[in-house]
């Protein structure tokens, strides 16, 4: 069973370790960091599934480092208690206004704190069956979200988006850097999304480099345009100063012979009931499948919608 992962950022040392040891003697993984700064690159490193915030911190305190966290569309889902001292009412209004989802009044009971940390994961992993690396919906709400879309009779554009060469990328630069081009990709998908898009529109994480969002067909293929752009224009930052310039990796085949791999670009295939009926959401998964294949096949970063009408 994969353990949950709770982030300190607390720059006294003395509760880093009292919190440190109750809470891995209740199951969970822990990682610490001694002030804001450190603890928000911990949390892009580690992604945890909650924070404990303290409030009053060199550098960056906790009501800081609460508003930049739930103003990254990625980390804005993440649960943050907030610890307070005992009679500071504003440090409680000030974080909770922040942003925090709980706060705890040092010294704190132990029992309580597990109990509130359960409750709180707990709730955010019902409300939230989201992809650890990302924190997108995964494919529990992405399923449901694409039944209503279908029982909803309304003209719909679902759209599958694919890392071209992502798995070379892995295998020459390693999982971190991976990991890091799918949080970005995540980040671009949204931000297209949220800027062109509709209200009420949806974006999830089917897992690895494979992504989708759902949208009305009138915008379907701006938002397309724009995720394309963005990510190539990003994407040469993901590589080393010598591959960035000539445009390739290179790489062994399985028979040890040297290959020239191209940049990571992306492909989309658009799945619409614009031209004919879609009864299931197995049909846009075979669909989707198909048009990303087709996508794939021309190099560079591109989309297809699909255009074909019942017979």
């Amino acid at each position: 069973m994969v353990k949950q992962k709770i982030l300190i950022i607390d720059d006294e040392p003395d509760i880093r370790d009292v919190l440190k040891i109750i809470l891995e003697c209740e199951g969970f993984e822990v990682y610490e960091a001694k002030d804001g700064v450190d603890g928000l690159e911990k949390v892009h490193k580690a992604s945890p599934d909650l924070v404990i915030l303290d409030y009053k911190m060199p550098k960056m305190d906790g009501h800081e480092v609460c508003q930049i966290l739930k103003k990254d569309i990625l980390l804005r889902h993440m649960p943050i208690i907030m610890l307070t001292g005992k009679g500071e009412t504003q440090d409680k209004i000030k974080g909770i206004n922040a942003g925090a989802d709980d706060y705890l009044v040092k010294p704190f009971d132990p029992q309580e704190l597990v109990a509130r940390i359960k409750m709180i994961v707990r709730r955010s992993t019902r409300d939230l069956d989201a992809n650890p690396l990302s924190r997108l919906p995964g494919n529990v709400t992405i399923m449901n979200e694409l039944d209503a879309a279908i029982k909803g009779n309304a003209a719909f554009a679902i759209c599958y988006v694919d890392l071209d060469k992502f798995k070379s990328f892995n295998d020459t630069y390693g999982f971190e850097h991976g990991d890091e081009v799918i949080r970005e990709t995540a980040r671009i998908i949204l931000n297209a999304v949220h800027e062109l898009g509709n209200r009420e529109d949806f974006v999830g994480h089917i897992g690895g480099d494979d992504f989708v969002f759902l949208t009305t067909i009138s915008k379907s293929e701006t938002i397309c345009n724009k995720i394309i752009n963005d990510f190539d224009m990003v994407a040469p930052s993901f590589y080393n100063q010598e591959d960035r310039e000539r445009g390739y990796t290179i790489a062994n085949d399985r028979q040890g012979n040297q290959m020239e791999i191209k940049l990571l670009s992306v492909s989309i295939g658009i799945v619409t009931n614009e031209y004919r009926a879609i009864n299931h959401v197995v049909e846009i998964g075979e669909i989707g499948a198909e048009l990303k294949k087709l996508a794939k096949a021309t190099e560079g970063s591109n989309f297809v919608k699909d255009s074909r009408k019942d017979e």
